[in-house]
């Protein structure tokens, strides 16, 4: 099978969420076959869910549809560098690998912060690929956060 990124419609869903007044974070979930399992924004503040990251949503709808807590040989891009939070559960849910787009120094948690996929105690380690689509997401982020200062 041929490698395809779907960090366009990461940025979509990103883009999405800037709109609703959510940091933009998109993540896309890539079944094995290729098809698009799962696409979200950020929705923390709409659904008042501290947890409602783009990577958390985006799982709970790929495994409701796969009919399985595990997604083993799925895909992950997100515009973002997860959290420790978005990253154990991704290791919980067996992501094949993740590709994420702006490193996230502050608040990372797969190269940065907790480093989650690097401990003895993760679960499983996916394949990680960083700065895909990094030009775009950061320049989402950064005037996102502009116009609110």
């Amino acid at each position: 099978m041929v490698f395809r990124s779907h960090m366009a419609q990461a940025l979509d869903e990103a883009r999405a969420a800037a709109k609703r007044g959510e940091v933009p974070v998109g993540a896309v979930i890539v079944a094995p076959d290729g098809t698009v399992a799962a696409a979200a924004g950020n929705r923390t503040r709409e659904l008042n869910d501290p947890t409602a990251h783009a990577e958390i949503l985006a799982l709970r709808s790929a495994c409701a549809s796969a009919g399985s807590e595990r997604l083993t040989g799925h895909d992950l891009f997100v515009t973002l560098e997860p959290c420790a939070m978005c990253a154990a559960a991704l290791a919980a849910a067996r992501i094949g690998r993740i590709y994420y787009g702006a490193a996230d120094p502050k608040s990372g948690g797969v190269a940065h912060g907790a480093r989650v996929f690097s401990h003895p105690q993760a679960h499983h380690a996916p394949l990680v690929y960083d700065g895909i689509g990094a030009e775009e997401s950061e320049r989402l982020l950064k005037a996102f956060f502009a116009a609110r200062r």
